[in-house]
């Protein structure tokens, strides 16, 4: 798209190409290099962390709404070039959206410093990994239109996660935390909706690309099953009699990925519990 040209990091795949390569590296060598050596604890950068990532969550809900409305967006079927200026805003905010992929391949590296290699499951890197690619073609071909609605809700979500994960840091706050399981049911409403809406525009087209419909849907697809999977496991699933004789440790869920509740949150567990 000749509209964003010229955009950082768009103009090329390499620079995301190796970003990516550098996420799975970074994770290979960090367990090894981690493995004879105690696990930070990283209390005050998962704080700023977590503020930072929320505040950018809360500027892309924001800005992305005041955007399509100024654009007299169609919820139903969107294309990519009749809203004009508003197009162009849609685009800059989901920038930022892809943008925010790389920065959250830091949920992992913190896993990896903080020795919960547990927590690195294959959905864990397979969501992250997956994501700041795809964004990047979407940047180059389809910036705008159809293309706002899953960001959308995905940004209200992790205003609520973030939120979530930066306050469990605060140990006098984890009382009031009571709200984990919703956050896990409002994660899969959210991968739902977004398919529904993105089939809308394939059964009353509007000119957005039938092929980049079906992708989005198959991909939202695989993240419906991993994430339904993992909720059976987690809160289905009745524990078993070793289980119950062992610490409880609570579940949390983050972007999908099963994670202990203060170790996972981006919080903080003693370290022989968490083993």
């Amino acid at each position: 798209d000749t509209r964003v040209r010229g955009w950082f990091l768009l103009d090329s795949y390499l620079p995301t190409f190796f970003l990516t390569g550098a996420y799975l590296l970074c994770i290979w060598l960090g367990n090894k290099f981690m493995k004879d050596r105690p696990p930070f604890s990283l209390r005050a950068h998962l704080i700023v962390y977590n503020l930072g990532i929320t505040l950018l969550s809360l500027y892309m809900l924001i800005e992305l709404i005041l955007a399509t409305w100024e654009g007299g967006y169609n919820l139903q079927c969107q294309n990519l070039h009749s809203a004009g200026n508003a197009d162009i805003r849609v685009a800059k905010v989901l920038w930022w959206y892809y943008f925010s992929k790389v920065i959250e391949f830091m949920d992992t590296i913190f896993f990896v410093l903080r020795k919960k290699s547990s927590q690195i499951t294959f959905l864990h890197v397979y969501h992250h990994a997956t994501m700041f690619n795809i964004w990047w073609c979407v940047l180059n071909w389809i910036p705008c239109g159809q293309s706002f609605f899953g960001p959308t809700l995905n940004s209200f979500i992790h205003v609520l996660m973030y939120s979530y994960y930066g306050l469990s840091v605060i140990p006098s706050m984890r009382k009031y935390l009571w709200w984990k399981k919703y956050l896990t049911q409002a994660q899969l409403i959210q991968f739902v909706l977004t398919i529904v809406h993105t089939l809308s525009a394939a059964v009353k087209p509007c000119g957005f690309p039938f092929g980049c419909l079906m992708f989005q849907s198959s991909y939202m697809a695989t993240l419906v099953i991993l994430f339904i999977n993992f909720y059976i496991k987690t809160y289905r699933k009745a524990p078993s009699r070793t289980a119950i004789k062992e610490t409880p440790v609570t579940t949390e869920v983050k972007n999908g990925f099963h994670k202990d509740y203060f170790a996972a949150t981006n919080g903080f567990l003693d370290n022989k519990k968490a083993q």
